[in-house]
């Protein structure tokens, strides 16, 4: 019987899973071996898609006589810096010795074109078996099994034609739309931005998230500010006070008249001084409704990549590329499991065994507390029948959790990579703790035929908010459930914050006793004046989000949900995207609060798009181009369908801007209007 052959995405993935089979492993020049297994690893792409002068010299110069160039067979070719390794890959591939190769690369879609080109540019020798091994975290266990359980290679085929499709995408857009917008506009923007040369580069997904910053700031810029003007009431009782908004409701003298705004405030100040000078007239006031009712906020659900970026874009002001580095290094050291996942959830099959990861953890001491009391009361046996586990949500691996493994690695890691885990850890454990119990009480208090209400949130019952106390921020900020606000400044959130705020003993103890019909003194009533507010500017972390659910940035987590698959871009992607914006010098992110903002080269990209490609800006069809791979990966879109669509989309906007006249003849005065918003 001969040997097997495995070959990972790189060295390091190597040596653990020669340490995970137990062999004499010997290392040898690009690879290791024993007696019964040779290990060997790609370094990154090995293989990449060839140039257009690849297949004819004369397309090296940019024409529009040549474009749209749509290839019938794509041609590929070893990158020249990575040569010694593709050969001694392929030499093994034909090794007589070697009976099975397993394809252990990257557990995803790009894991799988980079092993397949190596596979398809090397060749292999006859009667060679070929496996997929496909793990969830590289701890031994995990890696064991993954060589176990490893499937015959052709299951992942849809895998991988979707693969070659994405990447043939952004070769078809990228190539042909970046050519013809150049050649079109080039002289136009050169001349505006006083450059020798300029590139317009875009892309599939690259440039509707530039569209979705652009269109955010033109939206903050075009806002008009509205003033307005609430009243804010202060009661009392034996000394006790609480405060209340005005509302305008159907027994007020202002109901149903103009100058509201809203149903709580004014727009005109002096119909504000009127009313409070109509009540100061009144010296009680009224508690007209009293409803108490409590309320269960559960545990989040798990991280995937996008959740866990934009909550270290708030926490730690690092860019989704840092956090993936993290959570990539975190993964290999065995600490988490894969990072590159859209799933929230977990599989049952993980679920059944999950006191495995929780002994693990058990060995930090600030977590032992909570992972004793976890696995004492079996709060775990409970998880398989919770909204935490769903295998219909899961495609290629479930949530990031921790594996409860690797920890004589922790003391290896920076203080921002050991935040991140504490990150990950809290918000694993939170999930076998009961949900947070609040009591709300909403008090209405009339003062004349005028109403104001109250609305007081007490924490009866920590619940999971225990476990979320993170070493590196106070317990206030954590703890605290603010809402969500109106999109006000000042005047609008100091009243709601003041009325969402926890109660003290005192005040708790008297809105616990107060009734209906109980009369209260009216010790004040004041104008509190604010204005509206645009809206904000995307940050690293929330346009990871917005490009997860389609360029809708949806801060609820069920609607997240209901959205999941259309999404913009990949979770193993998109931090490279946003990368790549800001390198080409069209997008600018702040590295210390991570606010992403347009630059001017970036806006005025975005109106040589707007007037030529204008689907590229839209979310949307975007979305719809990755959903229609997610098809091709689930097996309900054939490769040939997504490839005629895709040819078709290319072809037909290509030839729509080479008949467009030559530089735009609108494009000087939209330039002129952005560069007012940079001098």
């Amino acid at each position: 019987m001969g040997k097997k052959l495995i070959i990972t995405e790189k060295p390091s993935v190597a040596r653990e899973f020669g340490r995970a089979l137990g062999e004499n492993m010997k290392n040898k020049d690009g690879y290791m071996e024993s007696d019964n297994y040779v290990i060997t690893w790609c370094v990154g792409h090995l293989v990449t898609m060839c140039y257009p002068d690849a297949y004819d010299a004369a397309l090296k110069k940019w024409s529009l006589d040549t474009i749209p160039f749509i290839p019938t067979k794509y041609k590929y070719q070893v990158i020249d810096n990575v040569r010694k390794q593709f050969e001694i890959v392929k030499g093994l591939f034909h090794r007589d010795d070697i009976d099975v190769i397993y394809n252990a690369g990257d557990s995803g879609r790009e894991g799988e074109y980079i092993q397949r080109l190596v596979r398809q540019e090397a060749g292999y020798r006859d009667g060679i078996e070929w496996k997929r091994v496909w793990i969830d975290s590289q701890t031994e266990d995990e890696i064991r099994r993954g060589i176990r359980e490893a499937k015959d290679m052709s299951e992942y085929d849809n895998l991988s034609d979707a693969a070659y499709l994405r990447a043939k995408e952004d070769y078809l857009m990228g190539i042909n739309f970046s050519r013809v917008l150049t050649l079109k506009y080039q002289t136009t923007v050169k001349s505006f931005l006083n450059v020798d040369k300029c590139v317009i580069s875009v892309g599939r997904v690259m440039t509707c998230v530039q569209g979705m910053v652009v269109k955010r700031e033109r939206e903050i810029r075009d806002f008009n500010k509205t003033p307005f003007y609430k009243l804010q009431a202060t009661f009392s009782l034996n000394g006790v006070q609480y405060i209340g908004e005005w509302r305008c409701t159907e027994g007020s003298a202002y109901y149903a008249t103009p100058g509201l705004y809203k149903n709580n405030g004014f727009v005109d100040k002096d119909k504000a001084t009127e009313c409070v000078e109509r009540l100061s007239h009144v010296s009680d006031a009224l508690i007209t409704s009293i409803e108490k009712k409590k309320n269960t906020k559960n545990p989040p659900l798990l991280y995937n990549l996008a959740e866990l970026q934009n909550d270290c874009s708030k926490l730690f002001k690092i860019s989704p590329d840092e956090t993936l580095k993290i959570a990539q290094e975190l993964y290999e050291k065995k600490l988490t499991t894969y990072p590159r996942t859209d799933a929230r959830v977990l599989s049952s099959a993980v679920a059944g065994e999950i006191d495995k990861n929780l002994k693990g953890l058990s060995a930090i001491g600030s977590m032992k507390a909570y992972t004793e009391h976890i696995l004492s009361s079996g709060a775990h046996h409970k998880l398989i029948k919770s909204r935490y586990v769903d295998d219909k949500q899961i495609t290629d691996h479930y949530a990031i959790i921790p594996t409860g493994q690797g920890l004589n690695a922790y003391s290896s890691l920076s203080e921002t990579a050991r935040k991140v885990y504490e990150v990950i850890v809290r918000r694993f454990l939170a999930i076998f703790f009961p949900g947070a119990v609040y009591q709300k009480i909403a008090l209405e208090t009339k003062v004349g035929s005028e109403a104001f209400y109250s609305n007081y949130k007490t924490l009866l019952s920590e619940g999971y908010l225990s476990v979320m106390k993170y070493s590196f921020t106070s317990d206030k900020a954590q703890t605290k459930d603010k809402g969500t606000g109106d999109n006000e400044t000042t005047g609008d959130k100091a009243i709601e914050d003041e009325l969402e705020q926890s109660t003290d003993e005192a005040l708790e103890a008297f809105l616990n006793g107060l009734k209906k019909n109980t009369k209260v003194n009216k010790d004040g009533i004041e104008i509190k004046e604010g204005e509206t507010t645009p809206p904000k500017r995307y940050n690293s972390g929330s346009i990871i989000l917005a490009m997860e659910n389609a360029g809708q940035l949806i801060e609820d987590e069920e609607l997240r949900a209901q959205i999941k698959g259309s999404g913009i871009g990949t979770s193993a992607t998109r931090a490279e995207i946003l990368k790549k914006l800001v390198n080409n010098g069209y997008l600018a992110l702040n590295k210390k609060t991570q606010v992403i903002t347009p630059t001017l080269m970036g806006e005025i990209i975005y109106e040589v798009v707007d007037s030529s490609i204008k689907a590229l800006l839209d979310p949307k069809l975007t979305a719809s181009w990755e959903k229609g791979l997610t098809g091709v990966s689930g097996g309900t879109i054939s490769s040939e369908e997504y490839t005629e669509k895709l040819n078709d989309f290319v072809t037909r906007r290509t030839e729509y801007v080479k008949k467009l006249n030559t530089g735009g003849q609108d494009l000087p005065a939209r330039f002129n209007k952005v560069r007012g918003y940079y001098k």
